[in-house]
């Protein structure tokens, strides 16, 4: 079905970022036109999911050029779903940004940049053209990079440097990826791509082809072994940016292996067994990375390295319950990676600092923002009925029905390194008395005024309750995450739609 109002939450991204453009300089007034750029953006989201789960794929041909021979935009219920769920997620940081970020940074392009990468997520999530994909890629790294320099600290300049060889590596196979795929098929367009690829007699091509496109998205998405510059660079930046970062730039890796994997390359056993050892690794990588580390940000960062590798492994299974399992756990680590990060900043403006040995006491001097902490936290670890149980139940059930027991092994590992590095890290930083002269005995959060404090803590706050709603409304994510796995599964009403313009 043609509908040109998919692209709104791209184009109005977009427009919020010039017209902050415009303000430059001036801090005030960006911060609002940033909170209402983000609402509306929302509010377009909302309305776009609406409409395609009253069950139409939405199409857009750029410049009336018919697919597969003109750039398309697609929403379907995944991709509309990621839509929504970004759109959460800028909401909350644009509000905690309006004084978690310092008036230097507002003045000199934070918003603006913060809206450009807001684009980049959109356009990559809703487009259906491998090259356009390529493209929105390239907004996200330049954003990205722009945002983690901004500044000019030592460490965010090291951590800016490791992050950008390595994304330019991974853009550069990618793209290598996508000349060799459009040699083979002559067709940029997904859902032709879909059609072509199982009609190409060379296989071994194929495979290959597909090789370069795991690398490349496994790169963004922190894969073992390639992983390293994560946790090298997400402690770096504002708590704001490291939010954003955690919460969604990885994810849009998964969620690029997830389209291409099921749309255009699906798995045999040989791919299904790289990624289980590829899953297999991450998660012992990312669980063993966090137990060694004393710092929030370093911890939280192997721990985003680490749950990746859930995902992973649920691609690896591939059948309705394991991509089920993954889609859910998509969602629920979206909106609890992005809030531990800010709670990362809210701890630092607390405490003076991130080292969970040198602090102490907040649950005593804060005990009802403590307890939303806690929520965050036991909703990461998947204490039951809180959002990361659901997921887990459903990759556990799709490893013991494939006999994948080194995924499942690795399910359980993680699981506990995650449960036994949040108490460790709720005890040093909430339960444990600070020690006389300790820097933690300085309370910085109190020199906010009432309404700044509130900017910061109400953020936290719509994203516990989004999370408390994932976990306590488990069976709406589950239709939909059923739903989704079901067009992963059967690709021929994406394929329809885009180019029977159904």
């Amino acid at each position: 079905m043609i509908d040109n109002t998919i692209i709104y939450p791209v184009v109005a991204q977009l427009v919020t970022a010039i017209i902050l453009l415009f303000f430059w300089g001036k801090s005030y007034p960006q911060r609002f036109i940033s909170i209402l750029g983000s609402l509306v953006v929302l509010l377009m989201s909302i309305t776009l999911f609406s409409k395609v789960w009253s069950g139409n794929i939405l199409i857009m041909e750029s410049a009336n050029w018919k697919p597969p021979f003109g750039i398309v935009f697609v929403a379907d219920v995944f991709s509309s779903t990621m839509v929504l769920i970004t759109s959460i997620v800028a909401f909350a940081v644009s509000i905690y940004s309006s004084v978690g970020i310092g008036n230097a940074r507002q003045r000199f392009g934070y918003f603006p940049l913060f809206h450009f990468l807001m684009m980049g997520l959109n356009g990559a999530f809703l487009t259906g053209d491998i090259f356009n994909l390529y493209v929105f890629f390239e907004v996200i790294i330049i954003s990205s990079f722009v945002l983690m320099t901004l500044g000019g600290r030592k460490t965010q300049l090291e951590g800016a440097v490791k992050y950008m060889a390595m994304n330019i590596l991974a853009s550069t196979i990618f793209l290598t990826g996508i000349g060799i795929l459009y040699g083979i098929t002559g067709t940029l367009n997904m859902a032709d791509l879909a059609v072509k690829v199982p009609l190409v007699e060379n296989r071994n091509i194929i495979d290959i082809t597909a090789i370069f496109f795991l690398v490349g998205f496994g790169i963004k998405s922190a894969v073992f072994p390639l992983y390293y510059w994560l946790p090298s660079s997400y402690h770096t930046p504002p708590s704001a940016v490291a939010a954003v970062f955690g919460g969604l730039l990885t994810k849009v890796g998964v969620y690029a292996i997830l389209r291409i994997f099921t749309l255009i390359f699906v798995p045999n056993e040989f791919m299904k067994i790289v990624l289980t050892v590829l899953s297999v690794m991450t998660i012992i990588s990312g669980g063993f990375g966090a137990l060694i580390k004393r710092d929030v940000r370093r911890i939280f960062s192997y721990l985003i390295v680490c749950h990746i590798g859930f995902m992973i492994g649920g691609i690896a299974l591939f059948t309705p319950i394991a991509l089920s399992g993954v889609l859910f756990y998509l969602i629920h680590d979206i909106l609890v990676k992005t809030n531990i990060f800010l709670i990362s900043g809210l701890i630092r403006n607390m405490k003076g600092n991130l080292n969970t040995l040198k602090a102490g006491g907040l649950y005593a001097r804060y005990p009802k923002i403590s307890l939303v902490m806690a929520l965050v936290f036991f909703s990461l670890v998947g204490v039951p009925p809180l959002s990361g149980f659901w997921p887990k139940i459903y990759l556990f059930e799709a490893g013991f029905t494939t006999h994948n027991y080194f995924f499942i092994a690795a399910l359980i590992i993680g699981s506990f390194l995650t449960l036994y590095i949040m108490a460790r890290l709720w005890s040093d930083v909430f339960w444990k008395n600070p020690s006389e002269g300790d820097d933690s005995l300085i309370d910085h959060f109190k020199d906010y005024s009432r309404w700044k404090q509130a900017l910061l803590v109400i953020p936290i706050c719509l994203l516990a309750i989004a999370t408390l709603y994932v976990g306590l409304a488990a069976e709406n994510i589950v239709v939909v995450v059923k739903h989704i796995a079901a067009e992963m599964i059967d690709t021929s009403p994406y394929i329809d739609a885009v180019l029977g313009n159904k």
